[in-house]
C-alpha cells in the first residue's frame, strides 16, 4: 500500500496528467478493503454494511467526489470501497486524512471474521466511448487496415510447383539454344520462382534438363547436356545448385566448383547440404548484421562460376569482363 500511495501522490502533487504519454488520468481513486466470512450466516458482511452506512453520507460530500462504489465477491469474500474524485482535489482530501476513513477502517477492524483491512490509492478513468467516438475508431481502424499492406498467403504447394517446373522448362531451352550459338559447354543463370527453397530449385533444373520433345507445341528443358550453376534468391536464403553432365564429370567436379564460388562470398555461414561430382547443392543463409542478403550477394558470384570454368578451359576466355554479365549473366533471359 505505501509504495503505491507515496507513488500516486507525487504525480497528484505534481499535477502531472498523465503517466506515460499514453496513459492519461483526471481522477483518482481510494480504496478501502477487506476480507469478510460467511461464518454466522455472514454476520461479518452484514457489520461491515453497517459501518459503511455510518459513513456514507460523511464520504459522498467529501468535495471533488464523483462516485462511490461498492464491490462485493461471493467467492473470494472481498468487501471494497471505492471513492472517486477529481485529481485536483485528491491532494486536500489526503491533507485531511482521507476522512472518514479512519473511523470506518476502525470499525471493521472490531468486527469478529472481518480480515485483511487495507487501503490503496490508484486513477480511475471512464473509458467508455460515445457513439460518436466509436464510429470515429472504427473508421480509423479500417481505415489503418486497407492501408497495410496485405500478407502474402502460402501459395498453393502444388501451383508453385507448376511455374517452378514451367520456369525451368523453359530456361532450359533458353540456355540450349544460347549454348548452341555460342558453343558454351557451361552455363550460369539464376531462377525466381523456387524463391531460395532447394527442393524447388531441384526441380527447376530438372526441369531443364529434361528431354526435348520437338513435337511439343512449346518445347521445354533440352539443355541435360550443357553442365550449369542456377541460383535462386529467397528472403531466408540463397540456395544454389551445380550440374555436371556425366560426360563431363571427369573435367569438372560439382562441389568443388560450388565451394570454390561460395568461399568468394562474404557469409560466414554458407553449407554444402547435397554433394555428388555431378550434383551439389548449397544455401548461403541471410545475415542482415553481416550485410549478406540473397539478393545482393548473388550477381556477382555468377562471374565468379564462370571464372572457375575458364581456369578450366571449360568456359570462353573474353577480354572484356563485362561480357560475362551481358551474355551469360543472370538477367540473360527474359522470366
Amino acid at each position: 500500500e505505501g509504495t503505491v500511495q507515496e507513488q500516486n501522490h507525487w504525480v497528484v502533487k505534481n499535477t502531472m496528467p498523465e503517466i506515460t504519454s499514453s496513459v492519461k488520468f483526471d481522477n483518482v481513486a481510494r480504496e478501502w478493503r477487506c476480507k469478510w466470512s460467511a461464518d454466522n450466516d455472514k454476520a461479518s458482511l452484514n457489520a461491515a454494511q453497517a459501518a459503511l452506512d455510518d459513513v456514507l453520507a460523511d464520504v459522498s460530500a467529501v468535495e471533488g467526489v464523483s462516485s462511490v462504489q461498492r464491490i462485493v465477491c461471493g467467492g473470494c469474500l472481498d468487501f471494497k470501497v471505492v471513492t472517486k474524485l477529481s485529481a485536483a482535489a485528491f491532494g486536500d482530501w489526503e491533507k485531511a486524512g482521507f476522512a472518514p476513513e479512519e473511523a470506518f477502517l476502525s470499525k471493521l477492524k472490531g468486527v469478529a471474521g472481518i480480515s485483511a483491512v487495507e487501503t490503496q490509492t490508484y486513477t480511475l478513468e471512464e473509458i467508455k466511448m460515445n457513439k460518436k467516438q466509436i464510429q470515429k475508431a472504427q473508421e480509423a481502424k479500417e481505415k489503418k487496415k486497407a492501408e497495410a499492406p496485405e500478407e502474402k498467403k502460402a501459395e498453393d504447394p502444388a501451383k508453385k510447383l507448376k511455374k517452378v517446373i514451367k520456369e525451368g522448362g523453359k530456361r532450359g531451352v533458353e540456355i540450349e539454344g544460347a549454348a548452341d550459338m555460342g558453343g558454351l559447354q557451361f552455363f550460369c543463370t539464376s531462377v525466381d520462382e523456387p524463391e531460395g527453397d532447394i527442393e524447388l530449385l531441384k526441380k527447376s533444373v530438372e526441369a531443364m534438363n529434361e528431354k526435348s520433345d520437338p513435337t511439343e507445341e512449346e518445347r521445354k528443358g533440352g539443355s541435360g547436356h550443357i553442365g550449369k550453376m542456377v541460383f535462386s534468391a529467397g528472403g531466408e536464403q540463397l540456395a544454389i545448385v551445380a550440374y555436371v553432365p556425366e560426360d563431363k564429370i571427369d573435367k569438372c567436379d560439382s562441389k568443388e566448383w560450388l565451394e570454390t564460388v561460395l568461399k568468394t562470398t562474404p557469409s560466414k555461414d554458407w553449407k554444402v547440404v547435397e554433394s555428388t561430382k555431378g550434383f551439389s547443392v548449397a544455401v548461403v543463409p541471410t545475415d542482415a548484421d553481416n550485410g549478406v542478403f540473397p539478393l545482393k550477394i548473388k550477381e556477382p558470384l555468377i562471374p565468379e562460376a564462370n571464372n572457375f570454368l575458364r581456369k578450366l578451359g571449360l568456359f570462353p576466355d573474353h577480354d572484356d569482363d563485362d561480357s560475362d554479365e551481358m551474355v551469360f549473366g543472370d538477367d540473360d533471359f527474359p522470366s
